[in-house]
């Protein structure tokens, strides 16, 4: 039987204490939250490993689904500093953790998933963990939740080629939004840019910070170039 709240305790110590996480919020909320509760139960001897973990399998061609490396999310959502104020946009939440970790450090949180099961899954979770300050909404991951922001935060859970202009376009004036950019084809790992995008003046801009391994997320495909 595996002492998980060793393991958790292990995870934040030996993972995210060295490997650059220093804020103290995000290694309390790591800390805290049960991240065995959002993976499924065949793998939840593996749920404190620091790499990307299966939650979904690939179905009828579509990639499976993972959850990011603990500390890849940790330093993601450092990048982004992320306030008690802020009201979050979480994009591809799969089964939940990522809004759970942000849900402690924000105001609000709003996370889309475009998987029906994991959609109900994440809000499964969210509710038995008293999670009250979270939504979890079923739609295309690119499409977000433009009802619900502007935001102050959106984090993409994973990689992609580029990020949409439906997303920079609900973020606020001066909000963050932090992806990891990668090519290559859905959900295989990728080696990317963790690149946070802030919005000045009603223009955003990017700027890459650390490298960071993780799976390309589904439905984000590059804009079409032209070759001559």
């Amino acid at each position: 039987m595996i002492d998980f709240e060793r393991a958790r305790a292990t995870m934040v110590e030996s993972q995210l204490r060295t490997d650059k996480v220093t804020d103290r919020r995000i290694l309390s909320a790591f800390a805290a939250l049960p991240r065995e509760r959002f993976v499924p139960e065949a793998k939840r001897e593996l749920a404190y490993s620091d790499a990307s973990l299966e939650v979904w399998p690939s179905i009828d061609g579509a990639p499976a689904r993972f959850l990011a490396p603990p500390v890849v999310l940790a330093r993601l959502i450092q990048l982004a500093v992320v306030e008690e104020k802020d009201a979050v946009l979480d994009v591809g939440c799969a089964t939940g953790y990522s809004t759970a970790v942000l849900a402690h450090l924000a105001r609000i949180v709003t996370a889309v998933e475009a998987e029906p099961e994991l959609a109900a899954a994440a809000r499964e979770a969210l509710q038995e963990l008293g999670v009250a300050n979270a939504t979890v909404i079923e739609r295309a991951l690119t499409s977000g939740a433009p009802e619900a922001g502007p935001f102050d935060v959106i984090l993409l859970n994973g990689a992609v080629p580029e990020v949409p202009d439906t997303l920079l376009a609900q973020l606020k004036e001066g909000g963050r939004l932090c992806a990891i950019i990668a090519a290559g084809r859905e959900g295989r790992p990728r080696q990317g840019k963790a690149t946070l995008f802030v919005k000045v003046d009603g223009e955003t801009s990017g700027l890459p910070h650390f490298d960071a391994n993780a799976r390309l997320l589904p439905g984000f495909a590059p804009s079409p170039s032209f070759t001559f």
